[in-house]
C-alpha cells in the first residue's frame, strides 16, 4: 500500500486543496522510503496538549485542513460525518482528527465551534506556527498561506485523509472526492 500512495502522490492524484484563488499545482518528488506520520505537540479544543501518543490503541483517521476553508475542509468533514454514521457502531474504534494549517486563526475555540457542525467524535488540534509546521513535515503534508486580493489570506493545502494503524504506522489515504461506498470501505477495513 505504501508503494501504491507513494506512486499516486508522485502522480498528482491525491491532488491539493486550492481553497481560494490561487492553486499550486507543483508536486514534490518522492521515493519508495518515504514515512508518513510521527510525534506532534499540538493542543486541542480546550486548549490542553496533545501528542500523537494519545492517539495510539485505536486506528486513526487524519486530515489536514482549516475552519476557513470554503469548500475542500467543510465538504471533507460532512463525508466523515457520513462515513461515521455508516460505519455504525463500529466507528467508535476509531481517531478521526483535524489538524488545522492556520494556527493564526484557528484557536482551540475556533476549531471548537467548527466542529460542533460535524460528528462530535471528530476531534481537533492546531498549536504554534512552529508546531503545526512541525506536525504538517512529520504527515508529509503540503500547505501554504495565498494573500488574497481583499488583503486577507487563505490557506492551500494537501487533500487526502490520511489512515493509521493502532500503532501508528500509516495504511493508505483517502483522496479528495473518493466515492462514498470505496472510503467507508476502507474506514472498515482500517477499523477490524
Amino acid at each position: 500500500m505504501r508503494a501504491a500512495f507513494v506512486a499516486a502522490l508522485a502522480a498528482g492524484v491525491l491532488g491539493l486543496a486550492a481553497c481560494g484563488p490561487a492553486q499550486d499545482s507543483a508536486v514534490q518528488s518522492t521515493t519508495s522510503a518515504i514515512k508518513i506520520g510521527g510525534p506532534f505537540q499540538l493542543i486541542d479544543t480546550e486548549g490542553r496538549p496533545v501528542t500523537e501518543q494519545a492517539l495510539k490503541g485505536k486506528p486513526t483517521a487524519i486530515f489536514f485542513g482549516f475552519t476557513y476553508c470554503p469548500e475542500v475542509c467543510p465538504t471533507t468533514m460532512a463525508e466523515l460525518t457520513n462515513w461515521l454514521r455508516a460505519l455504525g457502531r463500529h466507528a467508535d474504534q476509531l481517531n478521526v482528527v483535524f489538524i488545522s494549517v492556520d494556527p493564526e486563526r484557528d484557536t482551540p475555540a475556533q476549531l471548537k465551534t467548527y466542529l460542533s457542525n460535524f460528528d462530535p467524535r471528530i476531534r481537533g488540534f492546531t498549536g504554534s506556527p512552529e508546531a503545526v509546521a512541525a506536525a504538517a513535515k512529520a504527515y508529509r503534508v503540503y500547505y501554504r498561506k495565498v494573500d488574497t486580493d481583499d488583503g486577507g489570506y487563505t490557506v492551500d493545502h494537501s487533500a487526502a485523509i490520511y489512515l493509521f494503524d493502532k500503532d501508528g504506522g500509516f495504511v493508505e489515504p483517502i483522496g479528495y472526492g473518493t466515492p462514498p461506498e470505496r472510503a467507508v470501505g476502507q474506514l472498515r477495513k482500517l477499523v477490524r
